[in-house]
């Protein structure tokens, strides 16, 4: 029970020292992390992305991906103008020539992406060093821009009690009614 207790107060004095992040009261944190989805090339900011996909799936993201990819798999498919095309170093060149010339099974594709933030599910935290901390330990989970975000437990009556009960209540009080 002191344990209990202890670790309330020690809560308490966290909740009321922490800094709010522009977030109105109540304010738990999560975590915000990004990803790639497809978007519209007219209207997103973005990129291409390009793979081969037969069943296990190779993203190719720079011109030496894409040259070693062929030389491995396709070895037996190179001639003195595929040779050229792998001699040139330029990406948009050898794609197109793929492309056109090698992609009958159509196992070569690209998509246009956009990156997007989003909240990671199953994430709630009553403290942002509770977030950070399990940030630091979780990190091969998420991505190198993952971050905690602050938010407002909006219209949760609830949550906005037992927060306020645990930033305001005289935990010491419990001990000495115990007496």
């Amino acid at each position: 029970m002191n344990d209990d207790i202890q670790f309330l107060k020690e809560l308490q004095t966290e909740l009321n020292t922490q800094a709010s992040d522009c977030q109105a009261s109540p304010r738990f944190w999560v975590i915000m992390d990004y990803r790639k989805v497809p978007g519209h090339e007219d209207y997103d900011s973005g990129e291409y992305e390009y793979f081969h996909n037969d069943g296990d799936h190779v993203k190719f993201e720079s011109f030496n991906d894409l040259k070693e990819f062929i030389e491995e798999y396709y070895k037996e498919e190179i001639d003195d103008e595929l040779s050229w095309y792998l001699s040139e170093g330029d990406f948009e060149y050898l794609w197109q020539y793929i492309i056109d010339n090698m992609n009958n099974d159509g196992y070569f594709s690209s998509v246009f992406v956009k990156e997007e933030e989003f909240i990671v599910p199953n994430t709630m935290f009553l403290t942002k060093e509770e977030a950070k901390s399990h940030l630091r330990l979780n990190h091969y989970h998420y991505t190198s821009k993952a971050h905690t975000y602050a938010m407002t437990a909006w219209r949760a009556p609830k949550v906005e009690r037992l927060l306020k009960i645990l930033s305001e209540f005289d935990f010491d009080s419990l001990k000495e009614q115990r007496k």
